[in-house]
C-alpha cells in the first residue's frame, strides 16, 4: 500500500489535505528537462554561439548547479530516477525504450496529487507505451500491450505526451527523403509523410489539433491553460514538462534557422531549435508573474543526458557524451529557481543528480513519503540552505556494463573489468587515472557499487512490492561486474 502523510516542520506551517484549498505557503512546482542537451550548450555554461537567454537569466538568478548529474547516460532511465528518487537499475529502467515505470512505484505526481496538488506531464513520456490499439513510436501497440503504461498510471490528472522522439519542428511529419537527423523546415506539406509518433491526452485519446510549428511552443500551448485552471481553482500545481529539443530530427522553424543562417544545416537547426525553447521558456516564466505565481513556484531544469553523438551538441571540455558515464554523458546543465526561498544567486558545487529531485522537492514542500521503498537520491535543500556541508549518500550509476561511484572528490569508473580513478573536483576532465596509485580507494569504491547492485538487484526482482509488473513486462537483469 502507497502511505503518504503531510509534516508540519521545516518552513511551512501547514500542508492541506486534497480537499482543502490551496495554502498560500504551498510552493508551485515546474520540472522542465531538454533532451540531449549538453552541458556546454548553453549560455551560462559558456556557450557564445547558441542564445540562450532566459535559460541565462534564471540561472543567474537562482541556483546554479555546477555538478549536477543525469541518474543515467540515457532518456529513460533519468526520467524514471526524477518521478522516484530511485537509481534506474533499482527500478528496472536500464536503458532507452526498454522496461517500464512500474505501476507500483511512489511518484512524484502521486505524492503532490495526495498532497492537495493539480498534476500535468507534458511534452515526452518515455516510459512505456500510449496506446494498445494502433502502431506508435518504438513501442506502442498491440505487439507491445505489457508495456501499455500511460501517466494516468502515475498519478497525473492532465497529460500531452508522445511515447518518445518527434520531429521538433512540426513534430507529426518527416520529409520523403531523410535521414532521420536534421532537415530545414518542410515549406511544401503535401509532399510531407507521416513521422509515425502521436500527441495523446490523460483519456488515452490521441490529439489532432494545433500540432503544427515549434514544437516547444506545442507543449507551452498545453501547459498555460493547465496552470491557468489550476490557479483558478486555488490548487498549487505540479507541472513536469520534458521538450523534445535538442533531440533528433533536429528541426528549426524559419525564424529560428534564420538566427544561424551562416551555419550548417545541422548547426543552423541544433542551435535554433534550442533557442526555439528557451523562447517558450520565457513564455511559461512571463505567464507565471502575470498569473502573480511565480515567487512561490519551483523550477527546476535540467537535461536527461549529455549531447549525442556525431551532433554539433557540445559537452565542453568534458569527457564522452551521451550513453558514457563519463563526465560529458551526465554531468548537464541545470539549475533551480524559486523567488520565495532563493533571494540571491549561488553556485552549488556539491554533486546532485536526478534522484535527488524526489527527497528534495518533498524535503521543500513538508511533505513525507513512508512508504518504506528506498530511496536513492537524498534532498539537496539543506545544501542550498547552508545547513548541511556534505552530501551523505554517494551518487551510483549503472549503465550497460558500466558502473560510477562518487564520493565527495573521488569517483571510480568501472567497465567490464576496467577500472579508472579520478579525482573530480582536481580533475574534472578524467585525464589522470589514480587507479594504480590508489588501489584502497578503488577497492572502497567497487565495493560499494558491488553493494549497491545487490540492493537494485532484490528490488528488480519484486522484494518491495511484489512480482506483477516484473512477470509481465520480463526482462533480465544487468550484472554489471560479470
Amino acid at each position: 500500500m502507497k502511505k503518504i502523510i503531510l509534516t508540519t516542520g521545516g518552513i511551512f506551517l501547514s500542508i492541506l489535505s486534497s480537499q482543502s484549498q490551496q495554502s498560500i505557503n504551498q510552493p508551485n512546482i515546474i520540472l522542465i528537462m531538454a533532451d540531449d542537451l549538453g552541458w556546454g550548450d548553453v549560455g551560462f555554461n559558456g556557450n557564445k554561439v547558441i542564445r540562450t537567454p532566459v535559460l541565462d537569466g534564471l540561472a543567474s538568478k537562482g541556483v546554479k548547479m555546477e555538478r549536477f548529474y543525469s541518474a543515467g547516460p540515457l532518456s529513460s532511465p533519468t526520467r524514471a530516477s526524477v518521478l522516484t528518487g530511485r537509481n534506474p537499475f533499482r527500478t528496472g529502467v536500464f536503458s532507452a525504450n526498454e522496461g517500464i515505470l512500474r505501476p507500483e512505484e511512489i511518484t512524484l505526481p502521486e505524492l503532490f496529487k495526495t498532497a492537495g496538488y493539480k498534476t500535468g506531464h507534458f511534452g515526452k513520456w518515455h516510459l512505456g507505451t500510449l496506446t494498445t490499439t494502433e502502431t506508435d513510436a518504438n513501442r506502442g501497440g498491440p505487439k507491445n500491450k505489457s508495456l501499455y503504461n500511460p501517466p494516468v498510471l502515475h498519478g497525473y490528472d492532465v497529460a500531452f505526451v508522445t511515447e518518445s522522439k518527434v520531429p521538433t519542428f512540426d513534430p507529426m511529419i518527416k520529409p520523403l527523403e531523410n535521414d532521420g537527423r536534421f532537415w530545414d523546415y518542410i515549406q511544401e506539406k503535401e509532399t510531407a509523410l507521416s513521422y509515425g509518433t502521436a500527441y495523446w491526452n490523460i483519456e488515452g485519446n490521441r490529439e489532432t489539433e494545433g500540432l503544427t510549428g515549434d514544437d516547444s511552443r506545442i507543449i507551452i500551448d498545453r501547459v498555460l491553460p493547465f496552470i491557468d485552471r489550476s490557479v483558478s481553482e486555488g490548487k498549487p500545481f505540479f507541472s513536469v514538462v520534458w521538450f523534445h529539443s535538442p533531440h533528433m530530427p533536429c528541426v528549426a522553424g524559419p525564424e529560428y534557422a534564420a538566427l544561424y543562417r551562416n551555419y550548417p544545416l545541422e548547426e543552423r537547426n541544433y542551435y535554433g531549435c534550442i533557442t526555439a525553447m528557451d523562447e517558450q521558456i520565457g513564455r511559461l516564466v512571463s505567464f507565471l508573474k502575470s498569473m502573480k505565481v511565480y515567487e512561490n513556484t519551483i523550477i527546476l531544469f535540467c537535461s536527461d543526458n549529455g549531447p549525442e553523438l556525431n551532433t554539433p551538441g557540445t559537452a565542453g571540455a568534458y569527457k564522452g557524451k551521451k550513453r558514457s558515464l563519463h563526465e560529458g554523458g551526465i554531468r548537464v546543465p541545470a539549475f533551480m529557481v524559486w523567488p520565495d526561498q532563493i533571494k540571491k544567486p549561488q553556485v552549488l558545487k556539491d554533486p546532485c543528480s536526478t534522484s535527488d529531485y524526489l527527497p528534495s522537492l518533498l524535503d521543500m514542500a513538508g511533505i513525507a513519503n513512508t512508504d518504506g521503498h528506498e530511496l536513492d537520491g537524498e534532498s539537496f535543500w539543506p545544501l542550498v540552505k547552508g545547513k548541511s556541508q556534505v552530501r551523505r549518500k554517494e551518487l551510483v550509476f549503472c549503465s550497460g556494463r558500466q558502473g560510477v561511484v562518487m564520493d565527495r572528490d573521488y569517483k571510480l569508473y568501472y567497465s567490464e573489468g576496467r577500472y579508472e580513478l579520478y579525482n573530480i573536483e582536481n580533475d574534472p576532465y578524467e585525464r589522470h587515472n589514480l587507479a594504480e596509485q590508489l588501489p584502497s580507494i578503488s577497492d572502497r569504491l567497487f565495493k560499494i557499487l558491488s553493494a549497491q547492485l545487490k540492493s537494485y538487484e532484490n528490488s528488480f526482482f519484486g522484494k518491495e512490492y511484489g512480482r506483477d509488473s516484473y512477470d509481465k513486462v520480463v526482462q533480465k537483469w544487468w550484472d554489471i561486474t560479470k
